[in-house]
């Protein structure tokens, strides 16, 4: 029978394919960005659930280009968060050039970034976290999605406690984690402490007894509403990152914990259940029509920012973006167990709109004083846009793929497809701090070995179904490996061990041969006793010798099959 939700969800739906249906392109419409216009919302329910995700560590405001490429394979190609740019822009109704335009695409960027400034910063996120909790007393619920506690100097330097004291300060009240287990089992203990607030993740279990490492769910109450948030940590650690960090726990999707959990939160009175996600969009997606119970999935890992909420079945996926770009605010309307109505609001973090919140700011301040000689020293200038995020290639990625070259003496450089990492626009200095925000991560060795062109193809034929696989909850959720020194063509269509061709040595113009060997260098390995320099300090001597960086868009990796 066709009932009042599923009337909902096909609004959302359709919400989802003709633009936004909220009052924030009004604001923007209406003139000038301001924060009241940004905090422009009217409220639905007695629950309010705030979402922030994928922070990677930065505390201050930033520049952050959305992805001009991102592909979706199988049920998942042209549909949300796989449309970028231009198809983007029509698929939601936004208009070429506006304040939502620079917000959401990588369409005119440069010149929209210079108009309306930097985003992000937690004492931007504080005033916007700290007017909705005020607007909504005894209603809110803030939840943190993972990937926040990693990414920058600071962190790297206090092991994740400068921002597990931030978002202590902001007022988070749930959390995962997935970059954060890069630290080691034990710290990560430390700094569930050091947060302050509930940490869940149902899908880790201890390798000794398989039990649960961690607690699965946690219960809530906001405005006469009992929620329990089930926690998802990524399920991949020890695969996308160095598995000798955390030797005793085990990852997984574990679809069935997920059910197991959801069932026992309904036995226990929750009128709404959340899972708080870091799993990537795609695998959510999956899984929110597989388990059943489920009202709204926050996910996190895969940096998506999708303008309305996604709903699957009967549960509502919430994708906020990252870097601390946007906060999402979900307002439910929960009656008998069910969400009778709901509103959502993705938010834009305008720097340039809004008041820095001075408890925070003040917080932020004593946070990065101690490394502001380090964060500050500038090593050269770009210029050209230096970005990082897209499927296949980011200036900022070709710019270490270079230095890793000529810093290693190599003739072919690897380098893993994160998707974390500020944007700088044409004419800035490159300082440390940007640098930093590129490479900061415990394992950071930049190695030099001999490999034959068939483990090269293997490599990126692994990674390559890591990306395309057709089956979700075989995708890990990154970007390509970037390669320096090499041209390939790639067709996303293909099964496993058929996807690349055409390899060519770049210096040469010769076709890469499966049995000789070739120089590479590369860093990020996860095996454990990786020897070489640390990348940040190679891009850095790479900077400094040439002082102005100019990096031109790469087209050497040839794309089919979409």
């Amino acid at each position: 029978m066709f009932n009042r939700r599923d009337f909902l969800q096909v609004a959302a739906a359709a919400t989802t394919l003709t633009g936004f249906s909220g009052s924030l392109s009004q604001a923007i419409a209406e003139g000038a960005i301001t924060q009241d216009g940004l905090l422009r919302f009217d409220p639905v329910g007695t629950v309010t659930l705030l979402h922030v995700t994928d922070i990677h560590a930065q505390l201050v405001p930033i520049f952050f280009r959305e992805p001009s490429v991102n592909l979706g394979i199988g049920e998942a190609a042209g549909v949300a968060p796989h449309v970028t740019g231009d198809a983007f822009l029509k698929k939601f109704g936004i208009r070429q050039g506006s304040a939502e335009a620079y917000a959401f695409s990588s369409e005119g960027y440069a010149g929209l970034a210079a108009e309306y400034g930097r985003v992000g910063g937690l004492d931007r996120m504080a005033t916007l976290v700290k007017a909705i909790r005020a607007e909504r007393p005894g209603k809110t619920l803030l939840l943190e999605g993972g990937d926040s506690l990693q990414g920058s100097y600071g962190a790297l330097k206090t092991r994740g406690g400068d921002m597990a004291a931030a978002l202590k300060a902001l007022g988070v009240e749930g959390c995962t984690f997935h970059w954060e287990f890069t630290y080691g089992t034990e710290r990560v203990k430390e700094l569930i402490e050091e947060l302050g607030c509930p940490f869940v993740a149902g899908n880790v279990l201890d390798t000794e007894w398989d039990e649960q490492a961690f607690k699965p769910y946690e219960m809530y109450e906001r405005g006469g509403v009992k929620i329990v948030v089930v926690g998802q940590a990524f399920p991949y650690t020890p695969v996308a990152n160095p598995r000798y960090m955390n030797p005793t726990l085990s990852f997984g999707i574990r679809e069935d914990l997920v059910r197991k959990h959801v069932e026992a939160a309904r036995a226990e009175g929750a009128g709404l259940v959340v899972l708080l996600s870091h799993n990537g969009f795609d695998v959510d997606r999956k899984l929110a029509s597989r388990v059943a119970g489920i009202d709204v999935v926050l996910s996190g890992h895969t940096h998506d920012a999708v303008p309305a909420v996604v709903p699957v079945g009967r549960t509502l996926i919430v994708a906020s973006g990252s870097h601390g770009k946007f906060l999402s605010r979900l307002d439910l309307d929960v009656r008998g167990g069910e969400v009778k109505d709901y509103r959502f609001q993705l938010i834009p973090v305008f720097s340039d709109a809004i008041a820095p919140d001075p408890d925070m700011a003040g917080v932020i301040e004593g946070l990065r004083a101690p490394f502001k000689p380090e964060l500050s020293r500038v090593v050269g200038r770009t210029d050209g846009l230096l970005y990082r995020r897209g499927n296949f290639n980011g200036t900022w990625d070709d710019l270490i793929c270079r230095a890793l070259i000529e810093e290693r003496d190599a003739e072919i450089s690897l380098s893993p497809g994160f998707r974390w990492g500020a944007t700088l626009l044409p004419g800035q200095d490159i300082t440390m701090d940007d640098v930093y925000n590129q490479t900061a991560i415990t394992y950071p060795a930049a190695y030099r070995m001999q490999m034959t062109g068939a483990q090269i193809k293997d490599i990126l034929e692994d990674v390559a179904d890591n990306l395309f696989n057709p089956d979700p909850y075989y995708q890990q959720g990154g970007d390509m490996v970037r390669v320096g020194g090499l041209g390939y063509a790639i067709d996303v269509s293909k099964p496993m061990g058929q996807r690349i061709g055409a390899l060519t040595l770049l210096r040469t113009g010769q076709a890469i041969d499966a049995s000789a060997s070739y120089a590479v260098a590369g860093w990020a390995s996860v095996n454990e006793g990786t020897e070489g320099p640390p990348v940040y300090d190679l891009v850095r001597s790479f900077i400094e010798r040439r002082q102005v960086v100019n990096i031109p868009e790469n087209d050497t990796v040839k794309v089919s099959g979409f």
